[in-house]
């Protein structure tokens, strides 16, 4: 059975869950879900504009994750978002949220959202005001809980104030470790979940990336500062470290970068994202890696802070 953890105070999750987002809506997609469900994985991370890279129609990927769990809707945490537009920004504002939440439920096919993230701080709308539309959301059914992503510290204090903030989900990994300076601690001075995408560093920290030519060339990672030139081959290096003491460690690079995140605090609940199965079995075999003293010091030695070449996001 999948280890549990607690998001916030009420909301069980298996310990490692699962982002879809670069899920295709096929049956290939929904038996991979269905298959990482009969796993023990229980929470699916989507958002509606996911799976639609130029913007012309949200709901894509939900409406396979939809599809794919609404026969078996009690078993499921589905988690989704708002937020994200074309060429505006990002929003928050009260109109904007309850259309969004009826076009999620709508793509989705279900009568209620497990927990609801804002995907992006509106800079143009207080928290507080998209907080407490959030909250009356929660009082109406149509979710159950309330989630931030990629804000920053003192957002997530306010935000609290104003409703209880189950999850905060932003990127976490060996890779990516700026969490660790104000969200982190607030996170668990708070009791709220952190929820870590791209927890194995877009793929570099699975062992599987050694030249670019090992993406397809349409890969939307060849965009990203990381995956390019000098910064490519500094960051393979890196994740040649982590492979070989996952070797000694008996385990795949995933799994160890896995455990590793799993350990920094019992309120982490990664997703690392893939559209196979056999890839979903792996990752939760992260659960099974015990990571000793020595051994967090020698991946912090290896992987230390900042080791990462290049910036996360392209510059805008």
């Amino acid at each position: 059975m999948v280890q549990k953890r607690k998001l916030g105070k009420e909301l069980e999750v298996s310990a490692i869950s699962l982002g879809t987002m670069t899920m295709p809506n096929n049956e290939e997609s929904v038996r991979t879900i269905q298959g990482a469900l009969d796993l023990g994985v229980t929470m699916f991370d989507t958002a509606d504009f996911y799976g639609d890279p130029e913007f012309r129609r949200f709901g894509e990927n939900e409406k396979l994750v939809g599809r794919a769990l609404k026969s078996r809707r009690g078993e499921a945490i589905i988690a989704t978002k708002f937020g994200i537009t074309h060429g505006q920004g990002p929003k928050g504002d009260p109109a904007y949220i309850k259309k969004s939440v009826d076009a999620s439920l709508y793509s989705l096919g279900l009568d209620y959202i497990d927990l609801y993230y804002q995907h992006r701080p509106d800079p143009n709308t207080p928290i507080e005001e998209t907080v407490g539309t959030l909250a009356d959301l929660v009082q109406q059914g149509k979710i159950r809980y309330i989630g931030l992503s990629e804000a920053p510290a003192d957002i997530i204090r306010r935000a609290h104030a104003v409703h209880p903030i189950t999850a905060v989900e932003t990127e976490y990994s060996l890779w990516s470790r700026e969490v660790e300076d104000e969200v982190l601690p607030v996170l668990k001075e708070l009791g709220i979940g952190l929820v870590p995408y791209s927890p194995l560093g877009r793929g570099f920290l699975t062992g599987q990336i050694k030249k670019p030519e090992d993406l397809p060339a349409d890969d939307y990672r060849h965009r990203f500062p990381r995956f390019q030139g000098e910064n490519f081959v500094k960051n393979v290096e890196v994740a040649s470290l982590v492979e070989k003491l996952a070797g000694q460690k008996g385990c795949t690079p995933a799994q160890l970068s896995l455990a590793w995140l799993l350990a920094q605090g019992e309120q982490i609940v990664p997703i690392p994202g893939t559209k196979r199965l056999d890839r979903v079995q792996e990752n939760l075999g992260a659960l099974n890696v015990k990571l000793t003293a020595d051994d967090l010091t020698e991946i912090e030695r290896i992987s230390p802070k900042g080791i990462a070449s290049g910036s996360r996001f392209r510059q805008a």
